[in-house]
């Protein structure tokens, strides 16, 4: 297992990242995600710390808190040194019924990071995480709460999740200018057969060296292969939760394609496409979860390919996207293609 940092920061994250999403679900939404329980969880962790990963990805929101206590339990369980990990969480979500209890403001970070930290059981987070943008809310209210976390030596890092890019450059911005904790990475869904992360944001990342954490690489288990040619795999998650939206015409020539790369390679369509993003420049690392340890252990061995020239141009043909404006007009002064 490779350590990459994450973007400007001196932290070292594995290219690998264990999402502990499944954990904790029981009925609805998260009990469609995942619906394991502590035994199935510490077998899980054990498993990726087996393999190297040192990066574990949750949510306050993922099985209503369940899973950071579930993650949380399993460290203690297995005796984890709590400097050989890297914890990761979100806020922002609701939770609970009430206008103050979702969103970024001041208030509602300060008070979910002091729950997550209760939940995890945890003095500090590694890397804290804005789960979605709020419009109701100044984005300097936002970053100046996340400064303070970070000074008080609750939070070590701050990140975004599913941010557009002139909001991602707005935080860098206000920050610079402020001289607040600046922000080290974006989690964002990029995959093989969802690209749009290529148009503006992956640019803005590389230019401004922020990190990247790729969320469901697979495009919920599409990449997989199981649902080519209209097919519903049993107790498949895409069967129950159709997300995220997938182009299925523009998928298939992909999956065809993947087929055959694996086949060279004597592995399966799901290693294929998470080592196609280990190869992309801006990803810092990839986020994998699973059900079975055998489902992770299989994943993890993506890691293991190595994808030579011929592989990639394949790839990049059948899945890159069309060229929209301005990309078609984008030369720089001395003529040279962006």
């Amino acid at each position: 297992m490779q350590m990459r940092k994450l973007g400007e920061s001196g932290l070292f994250v594995s290219e690998l990242c264990f999402g502990a999403m499944t954990f904790g679900g029981t009925d609805g939404l998260w009990g469609k995600v995942g619906r394991l329980g502590q035994g199935d969880a510490d077998a899980l962790v054990k498993a990726a710390l087996d393999a190297g990963i040192n990066l574990f990805d949750t949510a306050n929101v993922y099985a209503h808190g369940r899973s950071e206590e579930i993650l949380g339990r399993s460290l203690k369980n297995l005796g984890v040194s709590r400097r050989d990990v890297v914890i990761a969480t979100k806020v922002a979500s609701a939770m609970g019924d009430g206008p103050n209890h979702r969103g970024a403001s001041r208030g509602h970070i300060i008070s979910e990071c002091r729950a997550s930290l209760g939940r995890l059981g945890l003095d500090h987070i590694d890397l804290y995480q804005i789960h979605a943008f709020d419009s109701a809310t100044p984005i300097e209210e936002t970053l100046e709460a996340l400064d303070t976390l970070v000074r008080a030596g609750d939070v070590r890092y701050i990140g975004l999740s599913n941010w557009a890019a002139w909001q991602v450059m707005k935080a860098i911005g206000i920050t610079r200018a402020r001289a607040l904790a600046p922000v080290t990475s974006l989690q964002a869904y990029y995959t093989l057969v969802g690209r749009d992360l290529e148009r503006e944001i992956g640019p803005l990342l590389s230019s401004e060296r922020v990190g990247l954490m790729v969320w469901s690489p697979l495009a919920g288990g599409y990449l997989t292969g199981k649902y080519s040619a209209g097919g519903n795999a049993a107790g498949g998650r895409q069967t129950e939760l159709d997300f995220p939206p997938i182009d299925r015409i523009r998928g298939e020539p992909l999956i065809a394609v993947l087929k055959a790369v694996a086949e060279k390679h004597g592995s399966s369509p799901a290693q294929i496409a998470i080592a196609w993003l280990l190869k992309q420049r801006v990803v810092s690392t990839v986020i994998i979860g699973a059900k079975r340890v055998e489902q992770l252990q299989e994943n993890i061995r993506s890691a293991l390919i190595d994808l030579d020239d011929d592989d990639m141009a394949k790839l990049d043909a059948v899945s890159r996207l069309p060229v929209e404006y301005p990309g078609w007009l984008l030369n720089d002064v001395n003529g040279h293609s962006r």
